[in-house]
């Protein structure tokens, strides 16, 4: 599997929980989330990738400059519509070039800092940066909405299963 159809199935799994997800559930405070919303949680994920794309034009990325899109934390179908459009990019298999990586991480808002990088080692960023929230929406579905079946490997990293699946076979 290469990196945008290993994007792609985690894009894919955000839009079965965003279409199989109740409205309420979707933007509902979860104490467990320390009253985050499954929304929030995908928006968030949604908008680092939406950064990338748009960055890919222009061959600058800036996580820091998200929209903090409030639409894509409510409305359930603003974030399905962003995932199809992610997906559909994607899919249209974009060639790697170089890009830059433009960051702050000053909290006295001090310079910004480049650093040279590629469209594919963001686009692998992405994927994990997607499952760690991935594992943070699973804990919500299983509080807030436990009707909602996930994948069984929803929110946890490839190399993870890989070596979950050797231990079973070595422990057998």
């Amino acid at each position: 599997m290469n990196l945008g159809e290993a994007c792609n199935e985690i894009l894919g799994q955000l839009l079965f929980v965003t279409k199989n997800l109740k409205d309420k559930d979707y933007s509902q405070p979860i104490l467990l989330l320390n009253q985050a919303t499954i929304g929030q949680h995908i928006r968030h994920t949604l908008e680092f990738f939406i950064c990338l794309v748009n960055g890919y034009k222009t061959g600058l990325v800036c996580y820091d400059r998200r929209a903090h899109d409030k639409r894509i934390e409510t409305q359930k179908g603003v974030a399905e519509d962003e995932i199809t459009r992610l997906i559909n990019f994607i899919a249209g298999k974009p060639e790697n070039k170089d890009m830059s990586l433009q960051a702050n991480y000053s909290l006295e808002n001090g310079k910004a800092i480049s650093v040279k990088t590629n469209y594919y080692r963001e686009l692998a960023y992405n994927i994990e940066h997607a499952v760690h929230h991935m594992a943070i929406i699973k804990i919500g579905i299983l509080q807030a909405a436990p009707y909602i079946q996930l994948p069984p490997h929803f929110g946890v990293a490839v190399s993870t299963v890989r070596h979950n699946e050797r231990q079973m076979v070595v422990n057998s």
